[in-house]
């Protein structure tokens, strides 16, 4: 079970070359439930992720990865709908939490977005966002890497 918080992003950090990073493509072979294949640095990954709950403070889903081959990658890739999305995410410590902070290339160049997930919801209602976060859009799909693809 994946619990999660999505927040826009108001101004990047200034020390993001610090932080653990990982170069991300990522295209979907359907959008309802999602099933998502990913390149994440040299690694392959397909992705089953299907929307438990979705309100305004958090979004809920089962996911199930399984690993992939670079050329299993490239062959599911061409039967992909819409727009491969294409992002660096940084990885960043924060209080207790890991904050992953995307930085959007193509298409949505300029575009920002963190995610920050959690163990349970009571641990989602203790966390403060830091300062450079803006609106809280956990619960919006427009901002689903799916939608974004489909877009």
């Amino acid at each position: 079970m994946e619990i999660e918080k999505k927040f826009l992003v108001n101004e990047l950090p200034t020390d993001l070359p610090q932080y653990e990073l990982w170069e991300i493509e990522q295209c979907y072979l359907c959008t309802k439930p999602t099933i998502r294949i990913r390149k994440k640095n040299d690694s392959y990954i397909l992705t089953y992720k299907n929307p438990v709950h979705s309100e305004e403070a958090l979004c809920m889903s089962e996911e199930t990865e399984l690993p992939l081959t670079k050329d299993s990658f490239e062959h599911l890739k061409k039967k992909c709908d819409g727009r491969c999305i294409q992002k660096s995410r940084y990885r960043i410590p924060y209080e207790k939490w890991v904050i992953e902070l995307d930085v959007f290339h193509g298409d949505y160049e300029g575009f920002y977005m963190a995610e920050v997930e959690f163990s349970s919801t009571e641990e989602s209602n203790m966390f403060h966002p830091p300062s450079w976060f803006g609106k809280d859009v956990s619960g919006d799909y427009h901002y689903s890497n799916s939608y974004m693809s489909q877009k």
